[in-house]
């Protein structure tokens, strides 16, 4: 069950990290602007590059960030699917199906989760203690990576790149131990 859980950290990662924004290249800095994000509304766009397939699988649709626990993926196309974070259950519904996982239940999954809610609420220190981090490029296009400390974490997602410009997130990249990655762009929505 763990490793079935874990399976869905990439759509996870993406929910999670995609909705946050940095303001400036000084780690110090970029975890302030994290903690001070309001939150928001975003379109995307994720293409996974699946070793067994030719082409790689397009979904879009809309994402939902409330700080500091609540966060929505909502896919459209190709077909309907909404997976919600909210505290520590993930809920997940597809064709009229529904599943409910109490995360707290999955330490590995639960870990991995964790991280990320470090990442948005800009607890720096929580978050090297699960991932060596590395900020680079130039305010106009910043990079982040993320390498994975815990074993059980790595031997599924070798790294997460995040890419910006000035204080808005714009794509999110991550390399699974197998080969197949998965590539998220970013386009926020502006509430009116």
């Amino acid at each position: 069950m763990t490793r079935n859980l874990l399976l869905l950290v990439p759509g996870l990662v993406s929910l999670l990290v995609s909705l946050c924004a940095f303001g400036a290249l000084e780690s110090d800095q970029v975890m302030a602007e994290l903690a001070a994000h309001p939150g928001g509304r975003a379109r995307f766009v994720e293409k996974r590059y699946l070793a067994v397939l030719d082409k790689p699988v397009v979904a879009s649709g809309e994402m939902l960030y409330r700080p500091p626990d609540y966060l929505e993926k909502r896919t459209l196309t190709p077909r309907p699917e909404t997976m919600v974070l909210d505290h520590d259950t993930l809920s997940l519904e597809r064709d009229k199906r529904k599943l409910t996982i109490n995360l707290s239940r999955q330490p590995e999954a639960m870990a991995f989760i964790d991280s990320i809610r470090d990442t948005l609420s800009g607890n720096r220190q929580a978050l090297i203690k699960n991932y060596a981090i590395s900020l680079s490029g130039t305010l106009d296009k910043w990079v982040l990576t993320l390498l994975p400390r815990d074993p059980q974490i790595a031997a599924l997602v070798l790294k997460i790149t995040i890419g910006g410009s000035h204080g808005q997130v714009r794509n999110v990249e991550y390399l699974q131990a197998d080969g197949d990655r998965s590539v998220l762009s970013i386009d926020p929505i502006e509430d009116k």
